[in-house]
């Protein structure tokens, strides 16, 4: 019992870093096509997860969201990037944020398009596994997409404010951290059955 739990462990932190590396990428790889190549030569357009482990969010909550019972949690640290570098300052904030979650979306789809297809001709093991994928990746991108900072949502929002909205814009970014947690309180119970639904639309069975 106690080596299953190791094991369940192991590769349940596994398909989180490697996701979370992957949506740090692409918030750098979207940047730098659209002109900011700061992500590039700071070396973080790699998918090697050392370059990208925040020692609290990919190592101390992973563990702690795990022991609690819940599904595994966390992130990496943020890939840089200078909004001023790219072609459009308007859209371009939100091309790059919205990359993230898209590229949870996209790994998600794909394996559960695994599942569905070809899940009878795998093992209970593998099954698991994909569908772990499947769940980490599709709470990751609705996660993600909370309109709050410092979250990606935000930076889709910010980019349909009229400019004469800065303020409102420096002040959600201010105190984005506070508004982040009483929503988390208060709504993402009402919020988090997205992740069942999504989840058997993509892979045609419930959680």
């Amino acid at each position: 019992m106690q080596e299953t739990v190791i094991i369940d462990f192991i590769f349940s932190v596994a398909i989180l870093i490697m996701s979370i590396v992957v949506h740090e990428v692409s918030h750098g790889l979207v940047a730098n096509l659209l002109g900011d190549p700061t992500a590039k030569y700071e070396g973080r357009l790699t998918l090697n997860p050392i370059k990208h482990l925040d020692p609290f969010g990919s190592v101390i909550l992973p563990v702690m969201t795990f022991l609690i019972g819940g599904v595994i949690f966390g992130w990496a640290k943020p890939v840089p990037y200078n909004p001023y570098n790219l072609k459009n300052q308007r859209i371009g904030p939100a091309l790059v944020g919205a990359a993230g979650p898209a590229s949870n979306f996209l790994i998600a789809i794909i394996f559960a398009l695994i599942l569905r297809f070809a899940g009878s001709y795998l093992t209970l093991p593998l099954l698991y596994i994909m569908s772990l994928i499947v769940l980490v990746n599709i709470l990751l991108a609705i996660f993600n997409l909370v309109p709050i900072p410092p979250l990606d949502g935000s930076k889709v929002l910010f980019a349909l404010f009229p400019p004469t909205w800065y303020e409102v814009e420096s002040f959600l970014e201010q105190y984005g951290f506070i508004f982040l947690i009483v929503f988390i309180y208060l709504f993402w119970g009402k919020v988090a059955p997205v992740i069942s639904v999504l989840f058997k639309l993509f892979t045609g069975f419930s959680l």
